[in-house]
């Protein structure tokens, strides 16, 4: 057993006892000069940060990622710019929806979100297990989230509030068949794939720009849970999930994915058959495969979850050189709402804590003062630019690539509504049969009890997807067919 070390406050002022307060008297009432009480209990009282509003339970490691591929024709980003260069990196598996007391075995969406401490800064990738999302507007991203959480009157989860939204959202139809399909409810974070979900934009040195979607693929395979089995381990054990990450680094395993890329040249990516700055659309494999570009392994268990995994905080507006985002309207509103989120969570200088600190990279800014303010603040130094003291500069290098912009600026809609069906009645033909049997379960077993006239339209997207999706599971839900066709029309404007 290592040597015991004495027991301190927070200052480093010796405890010499920690089992009983300062009373007056045996029997008498506590004392309010007992500062080693005070600071006890009142750090306790601030101990829980808010919860995260998505993504509230999750699990992480470290470990590297390493190139394996040369991609210097694409992007100049450093970190990538020779093949066997590896970067550490910190990943933080989550649910989404859930609270940080759901089961892991839920039926939700897994957050797949990595921080790369490179030499030129931090760049987070923060994705999903699944290639697309919901919605493709960030200003739906508040409301949808509510129907995700619970009633306002009942404080209970509410199936009608999650069906009477996604009714009236038919871009949703591609996600909510991935969602209840087999690929629902992963079996552990290292089995599942991984997803930017959105088209980001590359920059090489010669300043050409590519439009890239990102896809991490797993080497332990995919695993799936099925049938009762996610409620039966959401029972027996609610961190299943956590539990199996964990246990599995600390036994020496390592957890890996490959990560690939699709590259689609600039125009020709803005004259794509589906719009590729559209989450709820895929980039064909058969247009645009998949070109490797290295491999992350996992291999290190945090010391201190809240430390490291609870005060992860990531954005994708931490890009570096050589890649910046897309015109994609869900990214751009969480370029502002993630970096936003974290700072009324985590304080205005939540990049000091370690595990979000550049620590590969110098870092050299004005910002200064704000809570917990702990590096320095800056010193005697100038918190202004430019002035003639300061030894720090900018540099044309470092200047994003130029996009020609053209319109009216005004509340554009989205227009080729019959698109947001195509590629679910794609993924529903490509299914075996038995994997259709269990997508009809699932969505009938989550729809009975909700009002048919919130049902209609859904299923009226579903039928639009494939006729034998939709006549199945207005079958199954007890839903006369001929209802379902008569909202077709209107389900399709929105």
């Amino acid at each position: 057993m290592a040597d015991k070390q004495q027991l301190t406050t927070a200052f480093g002022i010796p405890v010499g006892d920690n089992q009983h307060s300062q009373t007056a008297g045996e029997r008498g009432p506590t004392l309010l000069q007992d500062f080693q009480l005070i600071e006890k209990l009142a750090h306790f009282d601030r101990e829980r940060i808010p919860e995260r509003v998505v993504h509230a339970k999750g699990a992480g490691a470290y470990g590297y990622f390493e190139v394996t591929h040369d991609l210097t024709r694409y992007t100049k980003a450093k970190f990538l710019n020779q093949v066997g260069k590896k970067t550490d990196v910190f990943v933080r598996f989550s649910t989404v929806g859930g609270e940080r007391g759901a089961a892991d075995t839920e039926r939700d969406p897994r957050g797949f979100a990595i921080k790369f401490y490179t030499e030129e800064g931090n760049y987070d990738l923060t994705g999903n297990n699944l290639p697309v999302f919901f919605i493709r507007d960030a200003i739906k991203f508040p409301d949808f989230v509510h129907t995700q959480k619970r009633n306002p009157q009942t404080n209970l989860k509410d199936h009608t509030m999650f069906w009477d939204f996604l009714s009236r959202t038919p871009e949703a139809t591609h996600m909510l068949t991935m969602v209840f399909s087999d690929r629902g409810v992963p079996a552990s974070y290292r089995h599942m794939h991984g997803f930017a979900v959105h088209t980001f934009k590359w920059v090489n040195a010669q300043g050409e720009a590519f439009w890239v979607k990102y896809h991490w693929k797993t080497e332990s395979g995919i695993r799936c849970l099925t049938g009762e089995e996610p409620h039966r381990i959401a029972g027996e054990d609610p961190d299943f999930c956590t539990r199996d990450l964990f246990n599995h680094i600390q036994a020496g395993g390592e957890a890996v994915w490959v990560l690939k890329a699709q590259i689609i040249p600039y125009e020709e990516g803005l004259d794509y058959r589906y719009d590729i700055f559209d989450p709820t659309k895929v980039v064909l494999y058969s247009d645009y495969p998949e070109i490797p570009v290295g491999r992350l392994v996992l291999n290190r268990n945090p010391q201190n979850y809240f430390a490291e995994v609870e005060q992860a905080a990531f954005s994708p507006s931490n890009l570096v050189p050589g890649i910046e985002p897309s015109p994609d309207r869900l990214l751009q509103g969480r370029l502002f709402s993630y970096p936003d989120t974290q700072r009324h969570r985590l304080g205005a200088n939540y990049d000091q804590i370690p595990v979000n600190c550049p620590y590969a990279a110098r870092r050299h800014t004005n910002q200064r003062d704000g809570l917990m303010q702990v590096n320095g603040n800056g010193g005697a130094s100038p918190n202004y630019e430019p002035n003639v003291y300061s030894s720090h500069t900018t540099s044309t290098q470092y200047v994003e690539h130029a996009d020609p912009l053209s319109g009216l600026a005004k509340r554009n809609r989205v227009f080729a509504p019959e698109q947001d069906f195509e590629q679910a009645g794609m993924l529903y033909r490509i299914m075996k049969p038995e994997e259709r049997d269990r997508l009809i379960q699932n969505l009938s077993g989550h729809m009975r009890g909700v009002d048919p006239t919130i049902l209609k339209p859904q299923i009226a997207y579903f039928y639009q997807a494939d006729a034998d999706y939709g006549s199945r599971l207005a079958a199954a839900l007890e839903i006369p067919l001929d209802d379902v066709l008569a909202v077709v029309p209107k389900a399709m404007v929105v």
